[in-house]
């Protein structure tokens, strides 16, 4: 139990120092992103007014029944299209990544290459 908890302590350091410098806006919001054990989720966010614009998991009902049997690492690029497909579509294309303490590699990162192959910048 306390490595579980340590591990949360390192994670939400490292969430502070990354929000520290990024910052969502109009023209570019803020593409958050939030791992559990079994779902990934995926959000755009504008901080100045603390809204959330567009939202996308492994929940979501356009997906769901598509990413059964597959990889977590799999679903997890199946979101990041899919958020940046709807995100294409309200005409969003540069966006701010925000990883959220969460380290940059495995589902992170697939769902990041997900959301570049369908049109977003960052």
């Amino acid at each position: 139990m306390s490595q579980n908890n340590s591990r949360e302590i390192a994670r939400q350091k490292r969430k502070t120092r990354i929000r520290t410098r990024i910052f969502g806006t109009e023209q570019r919001p803020r593409l958050s992103v939030f791992r559990s054990a079994k779902h990934i989720y995926a959000q755009l966010v504008v901080d100045s007014t603390g809204s959330t614009i567009l939202t996308a998991s492994t929940l979501s009902p356009e997906i769901r029944v598509d990413l059964a049997g597959l990889k977590k690492s799999d679903a997890a690029k199946k979101v990041g299209e899919l958020l940046g497909k709807k995100a294409v579509e309200k005409n969003i294309r540069k966006v701010v990544f925000d990883r959220n303490g969460f380290l940059y590699h495995g589902r992170v990162k697939a769902l990041a290459d997900g959301a570049r192959e369908s049109g977003l910048e960052f």
